[in-house]
């Protein structure tokens, strides 16, 4: 640690961002970049801690995730940081995660919530410290494709090009394999393309990194479906080894009257043609579920629902309400989530402070259960009504909703996004596979093996461990890449 006071000498300084009004008017990123003097200080706050919790990357059953899921080595590079060491920072963070330029943006920084600072002051600015170096990397061209100098002569398939596909063909790549990453969209890129808006990662930072893969050697095929346009009995024949990256990508729907009304969406429906829209023709094909001028309600209180109000915002909607069935959360820590565990605490995201400045105040409505939906003559949703429930858990931590009789309400809503989360990956190509499945439909593979019931074909992120984050699918893709090295060379060297 450069400088052992620098925690008491600075304050916590968040990443400056656009104003939340200014910004709604265009698709552009909104972070912007911090001088290095500042930067520097922020480094300076990094303790010298014994044990970094930030990096512990663990989850502790029935109580939640502790540190940082790929292990970057945070204290490391924000060390070095300060002593504007840039190129060697970034050299330490490329250690540990193939994307920090994804997750700087899109990862809600579980680190953070573990930092020792944390007890009882604010974080190391630790996402935005991530942001910022991988950003220096590429601004002083010191982010290049690195080819492997030998090759295997194994050919690995990759079905799905979200962050756990694309972090296990990076790793595969690196040990020389032949690497194909198959892609039933249009674009490379899954989740990180189709799932999250423009505003918070633009898809040309994705593509960046997609050109310097392709520049390592490894090979994109778009628009091929497995199961469909490629059987998986040509995938097994072809390949020496199969990794499944194809994400929990079931919607969860809701069974009310109503449910069939024209304007019900899935929320990842409406996402995805708003981005595919946008990237094809600057929305001019007006392929997309358009929100301008309507009654908005997001059903979800997630992240997924936070982005349909980002989206449905720059519509130019005539309101927006998120309906969270769970009470506010409190603004510290309550008492059985304790540090150094993620902080379970009300905060509004960019979406909620943009809502906010549009509107004049925060879209989120507490405590609600949808009873129903209600259309008009033509079969068009025009309300939804709802009631206030209180949330109880028993000692087994199973919930159950209570309704609060006389607090029913009726809502006009013109749009309606279903964002209450997934049930777990498509099934059709795991039965075409043979491939077993866990009580929850996700594919049975142990954590640390990745193995399927079929020998050579391994699975790694959402698909198996169930809707989660960005940071923990390039960890599982990086982990199944591991253990796929291991079967086809006997022994792996790769992290």
């Amino acid at each position: 640690m450069g400088k052992p006071t620098g925690f008491l000498e600075y304050k916590r300084e968040n990443p400056t961002k656009r104003d939340p009004f200014e910004r709604t008017k265009s698709w552009q990123e909104f972070q912007i970049l911090m001088p290095e003097k500042q930067l520097r200080q922020q480094g300076a706050r990094c303790m010298d801690c014994g044990v970094p919790f930030c990096q512990t990357g663990t989850t502790m059953v029935g109580s939640g995730e502790i540190g940082c899921p790929v292990y970057n080595l945070i204290p490391e590079w924000n060390d070095l940081v300060y002593r504007g060491k840039w190129k060697e920072a970034l050299e330490r963070l490329h250690k540990t995660n193939n994307f920090p330029e994804f997750t700087g943006r899109v990862c809600p920084a579980p680190c953070e919530g573990s930092c020792t600072l944390a007890i009882n002051d604010k974080a190391v600015t630790i996402k935005s410290m991530e942001f910022h170096i991988v950003e220096r990397g590429f601004q002083e061209g010191w982010i290049v494709a690195n080819p492997p100098k030998t090759r295997t002569g194994k050919k690995v398939a990759i079905v799905g090009s979200g962050p756990a596909g694309l972090a296990a063909a990076a790793q595969l790549n690196k040990a020389g394999h032949l690497v194909t990453v198959f892609e039933r969209e249009d674009r490379i890129g899954g989740l990180l393309t189709y799932g999250i808006p423009d505003v918070k990662l633009a898809n040309h930072v994705v593509q960046r990194r997609i050109k310097l893969l392709e520049e390592e050697g490894i090979l994109f095929q778009t628009g091929t479906e497995i199961g469909k346009d490629l059987t998986a009995h040509q995938l097994e024949k072809e390949y020496d080894a199969v990794i499944l990256c194809t994400g929990a990508t079931k919607p969860r729907d809701v069974e009310l009257e109503g449910r069939e009304l024209e304007g019900i969406h899935f929320a990842m429906d409406f996402l995805t043609a708003n981005t595919k829209s946008l990237l094809n023709s600057q929305f001019e094909d007006q392929s997309f579920i358009h929100a301008g001028n309507k009654n908005v309600i997001v059903i979800g209180g997630g992240d997924t629902g936070t982005d349909c109000i980002t989206t449905s915002v720059r519509h130019g909607a005539k309101s927006i309400t998120q309906f969270d069935i769970n009470r506010m959360k409190l603004d510290e820590r309550p008492s059985n989530n304790p540090w150094p565990l993620f902080p379970i605490v009300h905060q509004a995201d960019d979406g909620h402070k943009e809502a906010k400045a549009v509107y004049g105040e925060d879209p989120r409505a507490y405590q609600l259960m949808t009873t129903k939906f209600v259309g008009n003559e033509l079969g068009q949703v025009k309300e939804i009504h709802t009631i206030d429930v209180e949330t109880e858990i028993d000692a087994n931590g199973k919930k159950t909703r209570q309704p609060i009789p006389g607090s029913e309400k009726v809502w006009p809503a013109d749009l309606v996004f279903l964002a209450v989360g997934f049930t777990g990956p498509e099934q059709q190509l795991l039965e075409q596979m043979s491939i077993q499945t866990d009580r929850r439909t996700n594919i049975k593979a142990e954590y640390g093996s990745y193995q399927t019931n079929i020998e050579g074909i391994f699975a790694a992120g959402d698909n198996r461990r169930g809707q989660s984050l960005v940071v923990w699918a390039i960890h599982e893709g990086r982990e199944a890449a591991r253990e796929c090295d291991r079967y086809l060379m006997g022994a792996s060297n790769l992290p």
